[in-house]
């Protein structure tokens, strides 16, 4: 267990700081309007994100102080604990349906979404897993199917729910963690096809899916169903220009663009703020991973190595989805931009990620 303790990343610590006050300052902006008309509160979602932020930092801050090496210790139970949640939110009368997902255990603004805690729990007990089975990753039946069969079973939990989204982002995640790990490119080709099939098999299982796979080739083919959510993002981006319209001034949030404030957020953010506004924030997510590198790299240790990468692809991931959806590179999935998205239990994981990466980098030799 390392012991030898540093400063933490002081750079990593203010691109997130500033990624939260921007998204801050977004949800209020893109929720306004809504929150107004629905519950007569301007402020309704801004003050839940707020405190949502408030107990994430705390937790950021509390987890940077605790050695990496703890997670080690309890990842299997934290796991286990996380899997229990995952059977409990699929109970009727336990677990809270919201948008036709049952993905949420709780009371109304303070319920918590088990499927995103299950990410972190899963990239600790891998990351355990893999740097003490590193000579075996390249082992097809010992290390390659013990990891992703496990993955593969939350995979089939969330997607009961369903949750297509956060499921393949901690898929994603576990993908790259075993690569890095060193297991046979080899392998991963035989499983892709495997996994291309199987994810052809749930976009067909799913009419709702289909559609939102062709609304992505064409959105005009429906353009006030499947494809109404891409038009009025790209309506969003568009007059956007260089500037933008202005901090507030933005036209889609006025009941045009669903709940704006939530997976949607960068349309809103580049219609009032910008190309300038969106490529700043682009270069704080490309900050952040940067610094998330370097930290891998300078671990003191293969566990602490692993872990950091698997929160790094983890953030990645999400971003990548989450602005292919908004510009339209990527059909739509329901995916939050971290930091930046409304979501309590999204922003509290992001900021407990981020902890347990800052606490990596007091031990990192960079």
């Amino acid at each position: 267990m390392p012991t030898k303790r540093t400063a933490p990343d002081f750079i990593l610590m203010i691109v997130t700081f500033t990624l939260l006050a921007v998204g801050l300052i977004m949800v209020y902006s893109a929720s306004a309007v809504w929150a107004e008309y629905k519950f007569h509160d301007s402020f309704f979602f801004a003050k839940r994100q707020s405190l949502f932020a408030g107990v994430g930092v705390l937790a950021m801050f509390f987890i940077m102080n605790i050695n990496y090496w703890t997670w080690r210790t309890w990842a299997k139970t934290i796991l286990i604990v996380c899997f229990v949640l995952l059977v409990l939110v699929l109970i009727p009368g336990v677990g809270n349906v919201r948008n036709g997902s049952r993905s949420w255990i709780g009371v109304g603004a303070f319920s918590i979404q088990p499927s995103e805690f299950m990410k972190l729990a899963m990239i600790a007990f891998l990351a355990k897993f893999l740097s003490e089975r590193q000579k075996q990753i390249t082992s097809f039946k010992k290390g390659l199917v013990p990891s992703l069969g496990l993955a593969s079973i939350a995979f089939a939990m969330i997607m009961l729910q369903p949750d297509l989204g956060t499921g393949t982002v901690m898929m994603g995640t576990c993908i790259v963690m075993i690569f890095i790990a060193g297991a046979r490119i080899s392998h991963f080709i035989y499983l892709g096809l495997i996994g291309v099939a199987g994810f052809v098999g749930l976009v067909i299982s799913a009419p709702y899916r289909m559609k939102r796979i062709t609304s992505f080739l064409d959105p005009w083919s429906d353009p006030l169903g499947s494809g109404f959510q891409i038009i009025q993002s790209l309506y969003a981006i568009g007059p956007g220009g260089l500037f933008g319209l202005g901090l507030g001034q933005s036209r889609q949030k006025f009941f045009y663009l669903p709940e704006p404030q939530t997976d949607f957020i960068f349309a809103i953010l580049s219609e009032e703020l910008g190309f300038i506004g969106g490529s700043f924030i682009l270069l704080l997510f490309a900050l952040l991973l940067w610094r998330g590198i370097r930290i891998a790299l300078g671990a003191p240790d293969l566990y602490g190595s692993l872990l950091a990468v698997g929160i790094i692809a983890m953030v990645a991931i999400q971003v990548m989805i989450n602005i292919g959806v908004v510009i339209g590179l990527m059909p739509v999935t329901g995916i939050t931009l971290p930091f930046l998205s409304y979501g309590g239990s999204s922003l509290t994981l992001m900021l407990m990620a981020i902890g347990v990466l800052l606490n990596i980098s007091r031990y990192s030799r960079y």
